[in-house]
């Protein structure tokens, strides 16, 4: 089977989106969660670099291409129903446009109260020059 073709045969969503997981290659922390459509995916193989589809955007980009921190892509996974993906990267600065490692930087404690149990590695406004809207997105995703 090609590429293209086990590309086209995963299961997307209604709007032709499958969820990406993506990890840290080396000690496997969860880093982010984003959308890929056949498109974003076809483009992460060709480029080495990941590439997820905005939603709120309705858009492709690449991680990195406005703050400079890549995800080098190292391996591909699918899980058993051929519906969510798991990509393994060396992540180049940090993932999170919140200028954490992860995006996962909160816990839920049992009170309900969420707790921040990582330190920033950069400043979000140094990089990309406005404050973080309520949703978080801007243009690096």
């Amino acid at each position: 089977m090609s590429l293209e073709s086990t590309i086209e045969n995963l299961k997307y969503d209604a709007n032709g989106l499958i969820p990406a997981i993506i990890v840290d290659a080396e000690n496997k922390q969860v880093l982010m969660m984003a959308y890929m459509n056949a498109e974003s995916l076809k483009k992460t193989f060709c480029t080495g670099k990941t590439h997820f589809w905005s939603r709120s955007r309705s858009e492709y980009w690449m991680k990195g291409q406005t703050s400079g921190h890549i995800q080098e892509v190292k391996s591909v996974y699918v899980d058993c129903d051929a519906d969510t993906l798991l990509i393994e990267v060396i992540q180049h600065g940090a993932a999170c446009h919140k200028g954490y490692r992860s995006c996962f930087y909160r816990r839920i404690e049992p009170d309900g109260k969420m707790k921040i149990i990582a330190e920033k590695i950069f400043d979000p406004i140094a990089v990309y020059g406005k404050k973080q809207s309520v949703s978080g997105q801007n243009s690096d995703g």
